[in-house]
């Protein structure tokens, strides 16, 4: 076995819109939609690429994988849940991104509860139910337009929510915490 200083899978022409892309970064959110404790006619998707848009109604805008589980399911219920996801749920952000396994399905990893919306994930406080108005094919995504019809907002964790950046997890911490930039 030979030791590089290089990432084996590195793209040597890296797509300069994607570098772009990951620079930006945000915040971490799971979208949920479909019913059923056991799963099978639940569906998510871990999501960054996301704006809020103000207004009477609001909005919630996503960019989805269009082959998506998740994006099938919306489509066919008209419903779902985004809701922001904690430092500490890490390990779930990566099960419903399908990089980590997760034995029995991504939902069988947390507790989930069902709502009008779709699943829950019982720890998430800060969490909306929106329903489908539009889509649209920009580039290789599916933008969904999503009218927010439900909405609940807690503290933020301790731990701060969940942010990406660049290919890597970050806590985004909340104003007041030691580790912000109110410290």
């Amino acid at each position: 076995m030979t030791i590089h200083d290089t990432h084996p899978f590195a793209d040597p022409h890296p797509d300069p819109v994607r570098r772009f892309r990951g620079r930006l970064g945000g915040a971490v959110t799971l979208w949920t939609a479909g019913s059923g404790s056991a799963g099978s006619d639940r569906a998510g998707l871990t999501v960054s690429s996301l704006v809020v848009a103000l207004g009477e109604p609001s909005h919630v805008i996503g960019l989805l994988d269009p082959d998506a589980d998740l994006t099938e399911t919306l489509r066919e219920t008209g419903r779902a849940v985004v809701q922001v996801l904690a430092w500490s749920d890490r390990g779930l952000a990566e099960a419903f991104a399908g990089t980590a396994p997760a034995p029995g399905g991504p939902f069988r990893v947390a507790d989930f509860e069902d709502t009008a919306w779709g699943p829950r994930l019982v720890s998430a406080g800060t969490w909306a139910g929106v329903e489908l108005v539009d889509e649209r094919e920009v580039g290789w995504s599916a933008e969904v337009t999503c009218r927010i019809g439900h909405l609940e907002i807690a503290d933020d964790p301790v731990s701060g929510a969940l942010g990406h950046r660049r290919g890597r997890w970050l806590p985004l911490v909340p104003p007041g915490h030691p580790l912000g930039s109110d410290a």
